[in-house]
């Protein structure tokens, strides 16, 4: 039987990579223009200072699994899966800077290494520090700014009517959970039902603001998926940096409330108008919303690019908590693969970075 040598397979690995390079790697083009070492200030937060000993296996470093939650997200993979793939993955071993012959973290570990990020909130930490950067080069640019909301749908709960009555009215757990404890800890009591369109969704959702130049996401917020998006507006705007801009929603944000939030934030208000009973829309009015759809429509082009290349605003995981750690890390995401469009595409590029 023909057995391959080192050498052989080194040449086999490199040769599929390239084979994998030239037929569009998103993953390649990532690394190309991302300075990962600008998160490492952040990250180093979780790094474990208390260690006393050099035996046994050392711990993962940071880095490498804020990455791996970057794979995650991208392709909405759980914890087996993603494992999985990068043991099974050339793409994903040359992303992380793995070699075949190395350790490749269990789910175990990449569980417990999210858990820990979300405890200290490092999710919002990462999220600005990119932020941050795309602003210092103007790719925030401040110029006008739109806002939407998507459903981040979660697993649905089969509770009776009464537990879901409950729920929603206390905001705990029914009684009768406590003891059924494997029960109560796969409940989520953050989530809400709500109807849209004649559509049911359970879960969450992520409320941004969207920069309009070149669709960076500036702002988010996540609630459960009861609340109407008009009620986060103010939660999204920022008086200092919103000050004179343009805001374009859909007409799920009118109301004297909301007009007196973007006339309290200085912002020039280019939100739909909504008709009301027996007072339908003008033709002006209608002629203005289809103007201002022009621009509003940007931010569609962002719930796209995750819902279609990311693999939809699906979770598996309990408690808002939780679910706003993985949006937040959804929406760098997002941010980061933007900006690497705008490299390719427009050919611009952050200075020192």
């Amino acid at each position: 039987m023909y057995k391959k040598t080192g050498t052989n397979h080194l040449f086999g690995e490199e040769f599929r990579l390239e084979k994998i390079s030239k037929h569009g790697d998103p993953l390649e083009r990532l690394n190309a223009v991302i300075n990962w070492d600008i998160f490492i200030s952040v990250l180093q937060e979780l790094e474990n200072k208390e260690r006393k000993s050099n035996a046994g296996a050392r711990p993962y470093s940071p880095l490498l699994m804020f990455k791996i939650l970057i794979l995650q997200r991208y392709y909405n993979l759980s914890d087996s899966q993603i494992e999985y793939q990068i043991l099974d993955r050339l793409s994903f071993c040359r992303f992380l800077g793995l070699t075949l012959s190395d350790k490749v973290p269990d789910e175990k570990t990449v569980w417990d290494f999210r858990e820990r990020l979300t405890n200290k909130g490092l999710d919002v930490k990462l999220f600005c520090v990119f932020h941050d950067k795309l602003e210092e080069n103007n790719l925030i640019a401040h110029e006008g700014k739109i806002i939407d909301a998507s459903f981040v749908e979660m697993p649905r709960q089969r509770n009776s009517k009464e537990e879901n009555t409950h729920i929603k009215e206390t905001g705990t757990a029914p009684e009768q959970w406590d003891g059924k404890p494997n029960k109560k800890k796969q409940k989520d009591i953050d989530a809400r039902w709500t109807k849209k369109n004649n559509e049911n969704h359970f879960g969450y959702k992520n409320h941004v603001k969207v920069d309009n130049k070149h669709k960076f996401i500036d702002t988010q917020h996540t609630t459960d998926a009861s609340v109407h998006d008009s009620q986060v507006l103010e939660e999204l705007l920022d008086e200092e940096k919103d000050k004179g801009n343009d805001l374009w929603a859909d007409s799920a944000y009118t109301g004297e409330k909301q007009e007196a939030i973007i006339k309290k934030y200085h912002m020039n208000n280019n939100v739909h108008e909504k008709g009301k009973r027996n007072h339908p829309l003008t033709e002006a009015q209608k002629e203005s919303n289809r103007e201002k759809s022009k621009t509003r429509v940007r931010v569609e082009h962002v719930f796209g690019f995750i819902e279609g290349s990311m693999n939809r605003l699906q979770l598996n995981c309990i408690g808002l908590k939780r679910t706003s750690a993985l949006v937040s890390l959804i929406n760098l995401t997002y941010n980061l693969f933007r900006y690497e469009q705008i490299v390719r595409l427009q050919g611009i590029t952050m200075s020192n970075f």
